[in-house]
């Protein structure tokens, strides 16, 4: 194709149009351009040695790069928008008289998103490259939306996602083991596929049978919930190459964040206060040595752990061997990486999460946020917005959010994340980890911001950007959230079927749950029944909403644990909202 017949297929115009001809050879596109040395780009870049600019060799490559959607039936006729691209070296200067060889070709789509790579080349000797994604050509529909997600989760969650979905007018599709055969998110999606049995290894974390039932069903994106998928990048690389979307951040971002070592180095450049601590330990004799150094207490913690699990607590340097073999095994057998490093352990401490938000086109926004301190076994029970520790230290609240924000920025953070701070009473803050999904807690986000977000979830996995600045997010009122988990009363799980549910309502009360009458608790999953969300102009009003709405809540068949949470409310310490992590320490000796 000559110039003009480039313009019935690009958007530019001269001076703006950058290729002389192109073809598309098999599946790559392969262009030319000229330097005359009278282009505009070159006046002034630099006098006495033109030099052609670096983007402007990257805007070549984009410009080649839609000869490649020739054949693409979604995006005949759509404008084509360059938003980003990653790991461009450029080798050698480009003059007047050199004649640019470009090479490109479409790696993925998703969505209305295509990523490719290329190289841009004089005289066989390269230029510019890779452009590695290569985000060439969004936008192929104006407010484009999938029309069909399947949900890779079970439970709460993904009844969550069913009814945002339906909300969008988007189809669902559930997937289900032999033991949720019954199960709400099967009976409220417009579709669903048994994927194995019963363990979590035959079915929710089956990569295969989950992948093969989204292609089957032809799904166009994949939402992963919480747990299972939500943080497992082999998974989004495994969506990438069936053309799914993945409803979350990319897989480089979920690998740099679930490494918790690397994590810390990365808050660390971008200047967010991280726990004093060490890099990865080689040995229990290491182990001893840096406890020493760094002083006890110290926590031994399993870079790629979450949920509580790989810590070790060590209060003696003399403990500190055997604790780093016991989480370096429990890493191993739980999330098959047994590397560990090791942390100043800061107590009395708050344990105070921001909620992130991050668009493709490149803005970020923190929503508030939570203190989640009240846990029992580095699992969370509790959580509140604005976190009443924070009440009187805006300065602290400010910074703290431009940290997460900042560091949201440095990875490229696309989709709904969390950043979690360890919150000193002397006004210091500390790094712990990013959660690169939708946590168990966002619904107490949602109400004192007034925001959906799994619907903004979707939204910008479709490439829609946000709408809003940060200055129009603020925090009205004060919402908590109390969840109910299969318990019973001495912490054993609980399992069984629901014989009678009585559900709490009332304005702003909300109850988010899979539970039904007649609904199996089975033994293989996690214990959690439902969540029960409140919000209130104060927070002292939102106490005495939850209390009133668990006095309301019934549950039978199973035991759970609301007489448990009517326990923590009426505790002075948490009534005080000075509360620390060690809070249930003091109320159960055992913990």
């Amino acid at each position: 194709m000559n110039k003009e017949e480039l313009k019935k297929l690009l958007p530019h115009r001269e001076p703006m149009l950058l290729l002389d001809e192109a073809e598309l050879v098999g599946d790559e596109a392969h262009g030319k351009i000229t330097i005359t040395g009278d282009e505009y780009f070159l006046q002034g870049h630099f006098p006495g040695n033109p030099v052609v600019p670096g983007v402007i060799q990257c805007e070549m490559l984009a410009q080649n790069c839609c000869v490649l959607l020739m054949g693409d039936e979604e995006a005949r006729g759509a404008t084509p928008f360059y938003t980003s691209l990653d790991k461009v070296r450029f080798k050698r200067p480009v003059r007047p008289g050199d004649t640019v060889d470009l090479v490109c070709t479409i790696t993925r789509a998703r969505g209305p998103f295509r990523f490719a790579t290329g190289t841009a080349s004089v005289n066989g000797e390269v230029a510019a490259a890779p452009i590695c994604p290569l985000h060439s050509c969004t936008k192929v529909k104006e407010g484009f939306m999938f029309d069909k997600v399947l949900i890779a989760n079970r439970g709460e969650v993904a009844v969550r996602v069913i009814r945002a979905c339906r909300d969008m007018g988007i189809k669902t599709v559930a997937v289900y083991s032999t033991a949720d055969a019954d199960a709400l998110h099967v009976q409220l999606a417009d579709e669903a596929y048994c994927i194995g049995g019963p363990r979590l290894a035959e079915s929710y974390l089956n990569d295969d049978a989950v992948l093969t039932c989204a292609v089957k069903s032809g799904a166009k994106a994949i939402h992963p919930g919480y747990g299972f998928f939500s943080e497992k990048a082999s998974f989004v690389r495994d969506c990438d190459k069936y053309g799914l979307a993945f409803i979350g951040p990319s897989a480089e971002v979920i690998d740099s964040m679930g490494d918790k070592d690397a994590a810390r180095r990365t808050a660390a450049a971008a200047g967010v206060p991280i726990v004093p601590g060490c890099d990865l330990l080689k040995s229990p004799e290491e182990a001893t040595a840096e406890a020493e150094r760094i002083g006890c207490p110290v926590l031994i913690k399993a870079r790629a752990g979450g949920g509580g699990r790989g810590i070790r607590k060590v209060d003696r340097v003399e403990d500190a061997a055997k604790a780093f073999i016991e989480a370096r095994a429990e890493g191993e057998a739980v999330f098959g990486d047994g590397e560990c490093y090791m942390e100043k352990f800061v107590a009395p401490a708050h344990h105070v999460e921001v909620q992130i938000m991050a668009d493709k086109q490149g803005h970020v926004f923190s929503l508030g946020e939570r203190e989640c301190s009240v846990q029992r076994r580095n699992q969370k029970l509790i959580e509140e917005s604005p976190a009443p520790c924070l009440d009187g230290h805006d300065d602290i609240r400010a910074r703290m959010h431009k940290a997460a924000r900042d560091l949201a920025r440095a990875v490229g953070y696309e989709g709904a994340g969390t950043i979690e701070f360890l919150y000193s009473d002397d006004g210091n803050f500390y790094f712990m980890e990013m959660n690169t999904r939708l946590q168990v807690e966002h619904p107490v986000t949602e109400f004192v911001t007034d925001t959906d977000l799994v619907k903004w979830q979707l939204r910008v996995a479709a490439g829609q950007p946000l709408p809003f600045e940060q200055e129009d997010m603020p925090v009205r009122n004060h919402a908590m959230e109390c969840r109910i988990n299969a318990e019973t009363p001495d912490f054993l799980p609980s399992c069984g079927t629901v014989t009678a549910l009585r559900v709490p309502g009332g304005p702003r009360v909300r109850w988010d749950s899979a539970m039904f009458t007649g609904a199996k608790v089975p033994p293989y999953y996690d214990s959690m029944l439902g969540k029960l969300i409140v919000c209130a102009p104060t927070r002292d009003g939102a106490i005495r909403k939850m209390r009133s709405a668990l006095g309301e809540l019934v549950i039978e068949g199973v035991s759970e644990n609301s007489e448990l949470q009517l326990d923590v409310l009426a505790n002075d310490e948490f009534l005080s909202g000075m509360y620390h992590t060690d809070l249930m320490g003091h109320l159960y000796a055992d913990e």
